[in-house]
């Protein structure tokens, strides 16, 4: 792969940037309390919610399909009455129960002052936007594209041709970094885009990896973007 091409580098946002803070199942489980609902076991909720997300299919990541996976979650455990869903629902929008990689924004400081463009290609809602702004993220960002508003999600070639024609820029001038092998690294491969997997529990052989953002100072070793 040859780095000296690049001029933007999109990353995956969950997983990649940010991750559940202490995990989907504390969350649960807290919001759930503060309903009335003290029974649910953050553990089992990790359990469910983590069985759920590997076998959901055509989610589209609209309010209906985050319902189900609730759900599923929740199976008999208690009902999810709409209460609950709503309240679940915004607090995944605060930025207070996520957490941010320790190599991300040092990572993100360093690609914008060296000149590269940033975005984010994220399979998510609308309520990532506000999320990466209260993170304090969006500083960095030139375009957030979400599969919601593409009508597409990865790996799908049409977010990341979104997200290249938003940057103006050729496919094989924008580096993708995210943490699936498939929807990512293939997906954006598929598109014509340069791709490397963020592999930070060291789980994949596929090549192509890195295991920390920090990495790509190193791969992008250019000191400003050529105009």
């Amino acid at each position: 792969m040859d780095f000296r091409q690049i001029k933007a580098v999109t990353f995956d946002a969950g997983g990649t940037l940010i991750e559940p803070w202490p995990s989907v199942g504390d969350i649960y489980a807290k919001v759930a309390a503060e309903l009335g609902f003290s029974s649910a076991s953050p553990g089992i909720l990790n359990r469910q919610f983590a069985a759920a997300w590997k076998q959901k299919q055509n989610f589209d990541y609209s309010l209906d399909a985050w319902r189900k996976l609730v759900e599923e979650s929740f199976a008999d455990i208690l009902a999810v009455r709409s209460e609950l869903f709503a309240a679940l629902y915004q607090r995944f929008a605060q930025p207070d129960v996520w957490r941010i990689y320790n190599d991300v924004e040092a990572t993100l400081k360093e690609l914008h002052r060296r000149g590269y463009r940033l975005a984010v290609i994220s399979n998510w809602d609308e309520r990532l936007v506000p999320l990466l702004e209260g993170l304090g993220l969006s500083r960095y960002l030139d375009a957030v594209i979400l599969s919601v508003n593409v009508g597409a999600t990865k790996p799908s070639p049409r977010i990341f041709q979104h997200a290249t024609a938003k940057l103006h820029l050729p496919p094989q001038s924008v580096l993708h970094v995210g943490d699936s092998l498939e929807e990512d690294a293939r997906g954006a491969g598929a598109a014509g885009m340069c791709a490397l997997l963020l592999d930070r529990q060291h789980a994949s052989e596929a090549t192509g990896s890195i295991y920390s953002l920090s990495i790509l100072l190193e791969l992008l070793k250019t000191r400003s973007v050529p105009s």
